[in-house]
């Protein structure tokens, strides 16, 4: 049986010298790990080897959880993504790098999720047309915290952010002081905050932008930074790791 997706490419393993073990996202079907025979050739039926962040329509056999589907037709489509134009910009790349892996690591084989598909879609197209990666690392930054939090909803992870995860007091900017703890699952106010020894303080102006996701765009870098670092720590908590590319984008 063919299934017929449209999908971004966010994994690729060398499987031999001639083949690829590509994982997509299809937006009807979910994350599908399969195997791309001769994807290396020099006369491959794909058009080359498959690249990270590649988008386009595909044609793939086999819907099995136990084993990999195989690929049978690849067609990418020109101008949407563009590996080698994010390849020039180190942290915009690393960006884009954490969101596939967070993307591979927590979403579910054959789990569908069109909505985040098309959140995905829309951060590397504009990331790599360098719609959002001129402005220094704030903006980009932006839209990656953004993409965790759409990610964390549609799986059903997403902390409590707009009220104290302990008391349910609906979080106010006159909060004199606002803490996330990764075993309160959310935010915590100052006088919830004891019993909570894996509590983290965040600025009022990180707390504001987790509580209304629409301030991110205005949100200056060190605020951006806590909620990215905030954000890690309890994605780290929720994989029992932390992410590999979560280093490059704290640390810049």
């Amino acid at each position: 049986m063919l299934t017929n997706d449209h999908a971004i490419c966010i994994r690729t393993v060398d499987y031999s010298e001639t083949s690829q073990v590509v994982t997509f996202f299809a937006r009807q079907t979910g994350k599908v790990p399969m195997i791309a025979k001769g994807a290396k050739r020099q006369k491959s039926p794909f058009g080359g080897p498959i690249e990270m962040f590649s988008c386009g329509n595909i044609v793939f056999s086999g819907s099995g959880h136990d084993k990999l589907a195989t690929l049978a037709e690849f067609e990418p489509i020109a101008g949407v993504t563009n590996y080698s134009v994010l390849s020039a910009d180190i942290f915009a790349m690393n960006c884009c790098l954490l969101a596939a892996e967070l993307a591979n690591a927590l979403i579910k084989d054959y789990d569908p999720h069109p909505g985040l598909f098309d959140s995905l879609l829309r951060f590397l197209t504009d990331a790599s047309q360098k719609k959002i990666a001129n402005d220094g690392h704030g903006k980009i930054l932006a839209h990656l915290v953004l993409f965790q939090l759409n990610l964390l909803t549609e799986i059903g992870l997403c902390p409590v952010l707009d009220y104290c995860a302990n008391c349910r007091n609906r979080f106010d900017v006159r909060w004199p002081e606002v803490y996330f703890s990764n075993h309160a699952k959310g935010l915590i106010c100052r006088d919830c905050q004891g019993p909570f020894p894996d509590k983290i303080r965040l600025t009022t102006e990180a707390a504001q932008c987790l509580a209304d996701a629409k301030l991110l765009a205005l949100a200056g870098e060190p605020a951006l930074k806590n909620v990215e670092d905030i954000l890690i720590r309890y994605i780290t908590d929720a994989l029992g790791r932390p992410p590999k590319m979560a280093k490059y984008i704290l640390n810049s």
